[in-house]
């Protein structure tokens, strides 16, 4: 426990060392809800669609920050040859990973509220307090699945490689999850594809909890499956690499 406190804390500490990466990180997910929904326009001045909205370009944002940034770090880092240090060092492979992935959480944190902040100045998106707080819960622990994605794209050996396909995936989940538009004006195959997403049900959850209702289980349990399922590959190709 002691390592892993240790190697949490030296990864916030190189998070913010590097501000740059800090201010752009928290700039860009404001940037797009602002052109998504005050240059571009929705058509759609509904209260319940400007929150709807918001907990979308939240998701949108967090699920790329876990899939893309933690990704192509974890290949940056292999490819200069830090996890092969840390493999001769006492620390245990899965503390460096829960460092990383608890790192990329804060972040995901202060994106949250930053673009929570801009919902309600820009566009005067009012929630109670509880939604306010469940949404900002379930975005953070609902990004877990991303993460353990992030962890398997940075598995891969180069890193334009990995930047290619995790931008791919990024994107594509966010459109057929119904991110960027409903997913009931999407064709009727690609709806049926969408609810078995990740990304549908991580987004669905807020959508419900901005509604008055919550998240339904069918969210919660399919997360948890991709969760599963991401972790146990990344493990045993991680597994496989480190054989060869």
């Amino acid at each position: 426990m002691r390592s892993l406190t240790m190697q949490c804390k030296a990864e916030m500490l190189r998070i913010v060392r590097n501000p740059y990466y800090v201010f752009w990180s928290l700039l860009m997910p404001i940037m797009f809800y602002f052109i998504f929904t005050r240059v571009v326009n929705t058509g759609d001045s509904d209260p319940t669609w400007a929150a709807h909205y918001l907990m979308s370009m939240a998701a949108f944002s967090v699920m790329g920050s876990a899939i893309m940034t933690l990704g192509i770090r974890l290949v940056q880092e292999r490819t200069q040859g830090w996890t092969t240090f840390i493999r001769i060092t006492p620390l245990p492979g899965y503390v460096y990973f829960l460092g990383k992935m608890f790192g990329q959480t804060m972040m995901h944190l202060f994106s949250i509220i930053c673009i929570f902040a801009a919902g309600y100045l820009i566009n005067g998106v009012s929630l109670s307090t509880a939604q306010w707080l469940l949404c900002g819960l379930w975005l953070l622990v609902g990004s877990l699945p991303f993460l353990a994605m992030g962890t398997l794209v940075g598995s891969m050996k180069r890193v334009d490689t990995a930047s290619g396909v995790s931008n791919a995936v990024y994107m594509a989940l966010a459109i057929t999850g119904g991110m960027w538009m409903p997913l009931e004006i999407l064709p009727r195959l690609m709806q049926k594809i969408g609810v078995w997403l990740p990304s549908y049900n991580y987004g669905n959850g807020a959508w419900q909890i901005v509604q008055g209702s919550h998240p339904e289980w069918s969210n919660i349990l399919i997360l948890l499956g991709y969760l599963a399922v991401f972790m146990i590959l990344s493990v045993y190709i991680r597994k496989q690499q480190e054989a060869v």
